[in-house]
This record gives structure tokens, sequence and C-alpha cells, in this order.
């Protein structure tokens, strides 16, 4: 007679290790690329066929898609996480009732599996992210290009915010927990100058998602699901703002989201994109 031994789940089912590169969408791609200079970020690679730039300080790569964008407002489109195997990651989600990526112009030409995220966002599972990368198949570096730029102040990804309807939280939850391993954090655990929603931290724990549901009393207001914000974490906060503030990036300095040891956030740029800093000890 055999008896079913019954295990635990993993607590990291697809092996996630961090954030591969977060894309954004502009039809203005000079204009957010002279922000995300100041921001630390050097400009590397261009894609080889489409309106596509590769932006990189320390462990963060950033794509600016300008590829048949329709809106100057940058926006955020894309999160691809580095897996242990990008294949067997897209099959557990499809298994678990993910949707398949849509069909849109995305930043890469090669076959990186993907599936539906908020809103129209996509994301990606990339498993090739060390000494031979998928940017040296699909871009062509800048000539005499530093392509391991410092980052500024110990800048890296910390989280991105997503905005979702009213009352739909656990079912973001449920699809971030069964799908990749994710865990709520405890209700009134916060980080930065924006304590609001609900916090899921990455089984890898190297960064969080925050999910943001519209406000009592905001009928009246436009919300859609999206993802509306980066959140980049510093070791010192205030000499992050000050480096920052110097290559003359801009704070909102009043109310309590005014810089602090906690965070700070970015003026409105482009007509609606901001940056978020959170001090942070994580190891990315």
């Amino acid at each position: 007679m055999t008896v079913e031994e019954r295990l635990p789940e993993p607590t990291n089912p697809v092996g996630i290790d961090g954030i591969e590169f977060i894309e954004y969408t502009t039809s203005q791609p000079q204009a957010f690329g002279t922000l995300l200079q100041k921001l630390g970020f050097a400009p590397l690679a261009r894609h080889r066929s489409r309106e596509v730039m590769l932006y990189r300080q320390g462990t963060m790569n950033l794509i600016v898609n300008a590829h048949d964008a329709k809106e100057a407002t940058p926006e955020a489109k894309a999160i691809a996480l580095r897996v242990r195997d990008a294949g067997q990651a897209w099959a557990h989600a499809l298994a678990l009732g993910a949707w398949e990526m849509p069909t849109r112009a995305s930043a890469m030409e090669l076959n990186i599996p993907g599936i539906h995220g908020v809103g129209d966002s996509l994301i990606y599972f990339v498993d090739r992210y060390n000494d031979f990368s998928i940017y040296d198949v699909d871009f062509v570096f800048e000539p005499n290009v530093n392509r391991k730029p410092a980052a500024l102040a110990g800048l890296h990804y910390f989280g991105v915010v997503q905005s979702i309807y009213g009352d739909r939280t656990r079912d973001w939850v449920d699809f971030y927990k069964n799908l990749f391993g994710f865990s709520v954090l405890p209700e009134g655990k916060y980080f930065g100058v924006l304590p609001k929603g609900t916090l899921l931290e990455s089984p890898c724990h190297k960064f969080y998602l925050q999910l943001i549901e519209p406000p009592p009393g905001s009928d009246d207001i436009h919300w859609e699901e999206a993802l509306v914000r980066v959140g980049l974490g510093a070791p010192d906060v205030p000499a992050a703002t000050r480096a920052l503030k110097e290559r003359g990036v801009i704070f909102v300095d009043r109310g309590p989201v005014q810089p602090n040891e906690k965070g700070a956030l970015t003026q409105v740029y482009q007509g609606g994109v901001t940056f978020e800093l959170v001090v942070s000890h994580l190891k990315p």
C-alpha cells in the first residue's frame, strides 16, 4: 500500500529573481529620455529595427518604446521578471488561468514569453540576464559606452504601484499569490511617503507591488486599472534626493509627501509620469 505524501507548495514556483526591465511607451521619447538621464539612467543601446531605447543604471534596465506610440505622456506598459526558466514560467501561468500575451508592438523581437497584466500591460518572463542577455540580440550598443553604469546614490528598483478598480484587491492578490508566490504584508506596514493600499512582497524578496483602489468619495474621478508609478529604492533617501536635485529633478515639497528619510515624490512630468523614492536596504 502506498500513502500519498502531501508536500507544501513552493514559495517561489517560477523562480523569480527580481525585475529585469520596466517598459514605458511614449510618443516623445527624447523628452522622456532627458528626464531619465536626470534620474541617473544612461542611454546604452538602440533597437535594431524599432524606435526603442535601452536605459540603465546599476541593476535597473528601463526600455523606452516609441514604436507606434500614440500618447505623449509616458506610460508603464510592461514588467519583465527574471525567472529560472521562461518557458516553464509562462506555461505555469497559463495553466493557472493567466491570459496569453496580447498582440501589440513589443519592445523586443525575440520570442520572449509573457502574459496579460493589469489594464493593457504585459508581464514578460526572462531567463537570460547574466553574461549573455536579451539585449545582446535585439539592440545595438552605442560606441564606447559603459554597459554597466553605476547607480546614482545606490538607486535600485523597489517596486511598482498598480491602480485597480474598487473591490478588486482580493482578485489581484490571488493573481499574484497563486501564479507567482507573492505574499501580503501585514496591514499597516508601508514604505515611503504614500502609505495606502495593499502591499505585496515578491517571493525573491527583491521588490514589492502596491495595489491601490480608488479612494472613498472619488466617483467623479476617472480611474483605470494600470501600472501607475515606479518606486526607486535608496539606502539614504535624503542623500539621493540631494543628488537628484543637483541634476535638475524637482520633488513635491509640501504636505505629507515632502521629502524625508522615508521617501520622496517627484513632480508630475510630461503630463502624468512621476517617480517615487523609498528608503530601502534590499539587495537587488
